[in-house]
């Protein structure tokens, strides 16, 4: 809807995606992110698997190391 391009559309529509399905898997979004984009260029050199980082196979408790001092997870 605010896009630019097609590429812009498809672009958010996988940011929003990924979002609602971290947060239907009971994630924090903002320590998800923080870790899929922590972890992503390392996962890249290594040509490993993507799956790890799906929100279905992220750990809550492996994300608290993302929280900002003072917040809590939820």
């Amino acid at each position: 809807m605010f896009s630019q391009s097609v590429e812009g559309a498809n672009a958010s529509a996988a940011m929003y995606s990924l979002i609602e399905t971290a947060r239907a898997n009971g994630l924090n979004t903002y320590t998800y992110l923080k870790h899929v984009f922590t972890e992503l260029p390392g996962l890249i050199e290594q040509a490993a698997s993507l799956d790890e980082l799906m929100p279905w196979n992220t750990d809550p408790e492996a994300l608290e190391k993302y929280l900002v001092s003072g917040t809590t997870a939820k």
